[in-house]
């Protein structure tokens, strides 16, 4: 089986297909159809498979041009249904893993993507999970789901392996095409078979490793290691606010020493699919061994908590000049998790604006490149733009996302007070009425 694979590897003769056509999904979809795979992509939302299929592009690091291309010339294409996978050779499941309501993995998704996989799933093909997930997953929980539902023996039928995403979303040098990818498959033969795939059609390092749980892992490590430091350096901002010292200045300092110190920084909150996430799906699986991430959980509290202490600047910035929270204007500049993009995934800017509300401020939102944001069933739409006279008519102007194309001179000059949370402001001269986080 795997000189089989590697024939049609070298040939271009594998179909590839990709479950979920998200952030992860389309970007990886998008690369295999341009190293000459033909593709098929699949989401249950319809309204992204026809977009795709009349060459629109919904994502920011994928190419316009690319796209229409690459459907136009037949390597891409998109579906609603499971039955595809019967013609593929490759699949990778690219789908959401959410945390539940308990703060629990919900790896809903991914059980289900197994099992319809399964249904359809032919001998000598190569299935590559890429959720971020906890160690275990790829072996305690999709192997059995595809041996049973398709009757097919992995490792001696199909190979299955765990490669995760890296997708920073935003990122002008590392894209999907070139960061460096792991791979950990079961059984030497899958990963080597599988990581030859990706060879293929990227240009990054591709780092085969021992086993799917080392992939997990190594996933998990990326994301808590910052989840930790960022949690560690939202602390340190509490405290320097109560010690009067600008933690932004000082992470100026520190960062000036060229070994062994790598620069963080504080925030309302972690957005982002993984690094808010990931941490809790190392904590919960590692209470099976019966251990305690004793570090983790107090950087994710931390990280957790940050919202409602801005909530709370915030109030305080009001109070000094006696205005009531309950009945303020407030105007919050951005929406997405991090700047210069349009993903809002678990952006702490939602939190800060939902607990502000609830406080009984009157909260708008400007961000350039997010009309609109649906949470919880609800949508709401922000300002289409802002200048002079519209930030002027608010109490407060607080920053929550660091886009570069707000005009923050504008806004020192005509808001009466302004919290930045992201230090976006650190280029405007005058600072009299701005508060940094």
């Amino acid at each position: 089986m795997k000189e089989r694979l590697l024939d049609k590897i070298r040939k271009k003769e594998i179909k590839a297909g990709v479950i979920g056509l998200g952030y992860v999904g389309l970007p990886l979809a998008v690369e295999f159809a341009k190293a000459g795979f033909e593709t098929t992509g699949f989401d249950i939302v319809k309204e992204k498979t026809d977009r795709v299929n009349a060459g629109e592009n919904y994502i920011s690091d994928v190419s316009d041009e690319d796209l229409k291309l690459l459907v136009s010339g037949g390597k891409l294409s998109a579906v609603n249904e499971f039955s595809f996978i019967a013609d593929m050779d490759f699949i990778a499941i690219c789908v959401p893993t959410p945390l539940d309501l308990h703060q629990q993995p919900d790896i809903t998704y991914i059980k289900n993507s197994a099992a319809n996989i399964g249904k359809h799933l032919k001998s000598e093909t190569m299935v590559a999970l890429e959720s971020t997930t906890y160690p275990g997953t790829t072996t305690e929980i999709v192997r059995p789901i595809l041996e049973e539902t398709s009757g097919l023996i992995c490792g001696g039928d199909f190979y299955l392996a765990f490669s995760p995403e890296r997708i920073d979303p935003g990122n002008a040098v590392y894209t999907t095409k070139n960061t460096p990818k792991v791979v950990g498959g079961i059984g030497k033969d899958a990963t080597e078979t599988i990581a030859a795939m990706y060879r293929t059609a990227l240009e990054g390092e591709i780092l085969e490793v021992s086993s799917p749980k080392a992939a997990e892992m190594g996933k998990i490590l990326e994301n808590t290691y910052r989840n930790i430091n960022v949690g560690l350096i939202n602390e340190l901002a509490m405290l320097c606010n109560k010690m009067d010292i600008n933690i932004w200045e000082v992470i100026e300092v520190a960062k000036t020493k060229p070994y062994g110190f790598q620069a963080f920084y504080p925030g309302p909150g972690l957005g982002g699919h993984c690094i808010p996430i990931d941490p809790y799906y190392l904590t919960w699986k590692a209470r099976e061994y019966g251990f305690h991430t004793s570090m983790i959980e107090s950087a994710m509290m931390i990280n957790d908590r940050m919202p409602e202490y801005c909530v709370q600047r915030a109030e305080h910035i009001l109070n000094r000049d006696k205005i009531a929270m309950n009945g303020a204007k407030i105007l919050a500049l951005g929406i997405a998790y991090k700047p210069d993009i349009n993903d809002y995934r678990e952006s702490p800017a939602i939190l800060v604006i939902q607990k502000l509300k609830k406080l009984g401020a009157q909260v708008e939102y400007y961000d350039p490149y997010i009309e609109r944001y649906d949470k919880n069933g609800n949508s709401y739409i922000g300002l289409p733009s802002i200048d002079g006279a519209c930030v002027a008519g608010y109490d407060l102007v607080i920053i929550t996302t660091a886009h570069s194309i707000v005009d923050y001179e504008m806004v020192q000059k005509n808001a009466a007070r302004v919290f930045d949370m992201r230090n976006a402001m650190k280029q405007v001269a005058a600072r009299d009425n701005i508060e940094l986080l």
